[in-house]
């Protein structure tokens, strides 16, 4: 293993924080517009090309949440061999986890999200073409996923479901929505939460 700095994730939480929730948001304006025409050459129907986004975003956050789980057990198991303090066991762990986060196994994660995509029921595909074509994004959203976890509290996407009752608080409409509708037909983008309050809202399309 290699040297960790104690006390360098908790002394950089809030700058890491609001970097990331920044390039959440960069991934939402930039990543995702090109992902969605990506899509639209092998996809003419919109809903499903916003569909399949939106979950791939959610299994993105899905899998690397599982993959710093089983990262953090290693290093854990590692680093408690030879800890003496001062700084608590898990403080350790988290320091060396954020030092080197470049030993995530992104690939592995976006392979996972490919995979459940490709079961989900709600969402389909041409098949002659492979989610893989949206790889890039998964990748961005993995990475962003994975290192807000890192953070104390740490951060994820809500939970959406089709038919739920329109949130002013967690999503905006999209423009396309029905505006005097009080459910959600479909999502769009997650909102991003800390502590199951909502801190970047996401998008969601209302219909009658």
């Amino acid at each position: 293993l290699r040297s960790c700095s104690p006390g360098r994730a908790r002394r950089t939480n809030a700058s890491r924080r609001a970097w990331l929730v920044a390039r959440f948001g960069d991934i939402y304006a930039q990543e995702r517009l090109y992902a969605e025409t990506l899509l639209r050459t092998y996809i003419s129907d919109t809903e499903m090309v916003q569909r399949i986004i939106y979950i791939a975003a959610v299994e993105s956050f899905h899998a690397a949440k599982m993959a710093y789980r089983q990262f953090k057990i290693r290093v854990r198991e590692t680093l408690s061999l030879g800890h003496s303090g001062p700084e608590s066991l898990e403080d350790t762990v988290l320091d060396y986890i954020v030092r080197h986060e470049d030993l995530y196994d992104v690939q592995a994660s976006v392979n996972e999200v490919i995979r459940s995509m490709n079961i989900n029921p709600k969402i389909s595909f041409p098949p002659e073409i492979d989610f893989i074509v949206i790889s890039s994004l998964i990748r961005e959203l993995c990475c962003v996923a994975f290192s807000m976890q890192t953070l104390v509290p740490p951060l994820d996407v809500a939970f959406g479901a089709d038919g739920e009752l329109f949130s002013e608080t967690k999503y905006h409409r999209s423009f396309d929505s029905d505006f005097t509708a009080a459910f959600v037909a479909y999502h769009v983008w997650p909102a991003l939460m800390e502590n199951d309050i909502v801190i970047v809202r996401g998008e969601a399309v209302t219909k009658r």
